[in-house]
């Protein structure tokens, strides 16, 4: 094992409407090819352990709704504000843990609707102006799954949005511009948030899969 090498913690439970074992596995897999010692947990006390969260230079967390004790959530809290990165996708980062507020804050933004239903084409669309390596050398493109309408903290860094039509059960939200892909700082950690990735197969689409892995990597400590 290189005693260099970053070192990731993937947490994956909750809501199986988004597939989390399959989901967090195969980023689990994404990191370890490229050069992270990656520790699995399927289990939230893993947070409590604060020897790992100690090492951990990167939470990925695929947890959709659930609840989280104070303490589990302290040793997260507590964890990203000394450094350690935080990243995820859809709901398994932002539609977790519904009544703590707090971790919201850390995330940067919160679920509340996904108009249309969980098939639906939208465009994906990185700003022109922006030369953030994360996005870089990509171009705008189409995914067919839930376009998440996000309640999110103006603080954050929007590095690509989705524009809404209107929807049967929604036509107000008609042109609303949405962000899908944030950063932000939480304390001294960083954290990185993309809303797509409703399934697992989802987050195979070429561009999903290159900015899970940059922006992940950008959050690691």
């Amino acid at each position: 094992m290189n005693g260099n090498a970053r070192r990731a913690l993937v947490v994956y439970g909750g809501w199986e409407g988004h597939e989390p074992a399959a989901a967090a596995g195969l980023v689990a897999d994404w990191l370890a090819a490229d050069g992270f010692v990656v520790e699995r947990s399927d289990s939230l006390e893993c947070y409590l352990d604060s020897a790992l969260m100690q090492v951990t230079d990167l939470v990925v967390q695929c947890w959709t709704m659930g609840d989280i004790t104070p303490a589990q959530f302290a040793g997260l809290r507590d964890a990203i504000r000394s450094g350690t990165g935080l990243g995820g996708w859809h709901g398994g980062l932002c539609d977790a843990f519904r009544d703590v507020p707090e971790y919201h804050f850390m995330t940067g933004g919160q679920w509340v609707a996904h108009p249309g239903g969980s098939q639906r084409e939208y465009a994906v669309d990185f700003a022109p102006t922006s030369d953030d390596p994360i996005i870089a050398g990509l171009a705008g493109f189409h995914v067919c799954s839930e376009q998440y309408y996000l309640h999110v903290d103006p603080r954050i860094e929007v590095l690509a949005t989705t524009t809404f039509s209107a929807t049967p059960d929604a036509p107000w939200v008609d042109g609303c511009v949405m962000p899908v892909v944030w950063k932000h700082r939480y304390g001294l950690g960083r954290v990185f948030y993309t809303s797509i990735g409703h399934r697992a197969v989802d987050l195979s689409v070429p561009e999903v899969s290159l900015l899970l892995r940059r922006g992940l990597t950008w959050a690691s400590r």
